[in-house]
This record gives C-alpha cells, structure tokens and sequence, in this order.
C-alpha cells in the first residue's frame, strides 16, 4: 500500500490529507506492491493519474485480479488477462513488472494450467508467480516449477516470513493469525533477469537486523550478476512498514553503491536545527 493514516507524522508530513499519500509515498520509495488491482480493475483515469503523481522513476508492480488468479481454470482467462494486461499499460514506464499469486489449491497437478497461461502472456510485459501449495517446495515439482518459470523468463516470487516466526509461541500465534500468510519455507531462488522478494517483517527492530542483513548480503551477489531487484516491506503492524524499508536499504548500501534516501537526509537534518528553535 501506499496509504496508512498512521504513518501521517513520520513518513508523510502531519495533516497530510490522503489525496497526497501516493505522491508523496513515490518521492520516498521507487516502488510499490499494488494490492488493490487484486480485488478490482481500476478505471482508465486512475491508472492515469496515479502515472501523473508519481516520477518517472517509480515503479507500480500490480497484483494480478482475483477472478483470473483464483478462477477454476486459470487457462481458460485469456480474454480477462488482456484486459487487465491493458489496462495495467496505462501507466507506461511506471509499470514494472505485475504479479501472479497462485491459491493454495493450485498444485502441481496444474502446472499445464500456468505455462497455458505464460504461452499467453504478453513477452514485453515482465510477470512474476507466487505459489502457495507446499508441493512446490518438493524437489521434483520444484524443478519443474522452476524450469517452467525460467523458459518464460518469468520471477518466482519469494516470499519470507521467518521473523513472524521468531520470539516466544504466544507473540508468533499472534502475528501469524494476524498476517494469515502461509507457512512454506523459503527457497531463494531466481529464474529471470529480477528478483521479486517480499519480506514480512517484525514489529520488533532487533528480530529483522540477522534477517535483512542475510538478505542483503544475498541481493548484493544477485545485483553483481546484473539482477534487477524487487523488494517489498510488510509487517503486521502496518505502521512499522516504513522503518523496516528504511533499514533494509541502508544494509543493501553496504552491498551496493546506492545513494542516501534524500527524504531521510532531510529528516535527519531537521532533527539537527530542531534544538535551535528553542
């Protein structure tokens, strides 16, 4: 998301109105998981204007629509597909790479049903898959997965939800009920020219530090070999989302010679004067 009340005051300036949370969410952040195309199709002039508020810089990577992800077959949404394909190309080159996030009950079984699908799939639109069947983390159906994924130069989407799992039993059955994200493992793996990471992390700061320090250290040796990276901050109590993102950038910026957020520049110097106006 790009628009959480509570971060009016910390990200966002306070009494910022919510009109103003995606342009200035795109001035602080490169990119977005964009969740709501996964429950309707927006409307020709709000792709527009969510193309007008944002840089040219940034990067929107929607969620495929429910009724094709989820449908009985997905082999049988080509027509729903092209439409949500352009529609989705309103954004022009702020449309990264969209994402499809597969039901529990798709299987293995159905793997005929995906490269159906990929067979379909536009080649200058970059896709990402997110499966969520334990099968798939079997070495045979994972192979398979995997090669089938390669062949069409699409993401596996990855998907960490280890800090959930993390501190005493009561805080996990806490905020795993919360988060209601699936319990598979984590395979780091990629199959394209990018990586599509979402990490979900811990309301406590000092559980993320081993986990975002191993990834970055993972994301620098992909970023050597030209990868594209993908990264998406999530936690159960959303206002934490933010802080999370920004600790995950300066351990990349150990890795990888990226430049300071200016935003946090900003801040940090406002901190500094602070004291002088008193």
């Amino acid at each position: 998301m790009w628009g959480y009340k509570a971060w009016v005051g910390e990200l966002f300036p306070p009494r910022t109105p919510a009109s103003e949370f995606l342009r200035l969410y795109s001035r602080r952040f490169l990119t977005v998981e964009g969740n709501t195309t996964f429950y309707s199709l927006p409307s020709p002039e709000t792709i527009a204007r969510w193309a007008q508020e944002t840089p040219e810089t940034f990067r929107f990577c929607p969620k495929v629509s429910r009724e094709i992800s989820h449908a009985p077959r997905l082999d049988t949404q080509k027509h729903a597909t092209s439409i949500f394909v352009e529609r989705m190309r309103g954004l022009g080159t702020r449309l990264g790479p969209i994402f499809l996030q597969l039901p529990p009950t798709f299987t293995p079984a159905h793997l005929p049903q995906l490269q159906a699908f990929l067979d379909n799939w536009p080649r200058d639109v970059r896709l990402a898959v997110e499966i969520r069947h334990a099968d798939f983390f079997q070495a045979t159906h994972e192979e398979a997965l995997n090669n089938l994924l390669k062949t069409y130069n699409v993401a596996r989407v990855m998907m960490d939800i280890r800090p959930l799992q993390t501190g005493s039993a009561s805080e996990q059955r806490e905020l795993l009920a919360q988060e209601r994200k699936p319990g598979l493992p984590l395979h780091k793996t990629t199959t394209t020219d990018f990586t599509f990471l979402r990490y979900i992390g811990h309301p406590r700061k000092e559980v993320n530090e081993p986990f975002l320090h191993e990834w970055a250290k993972q994301l620098g040796q992909w970023h050597k070999q030209e990868q594209t990276l993908y990264v998406f901050c999530h936690c159960p109590n959303e206002e934490h989302s933010p802080e999370i993102c920004v600790e995950f950038y300066q351990q990349l910026r150990k890795q990888i010679p990226l430049p300071p957020l200016a935003w946090q520049l900003a801040k940090a110097d406002r901190s500094i004067e602070q004291p002088r106006l008193f």
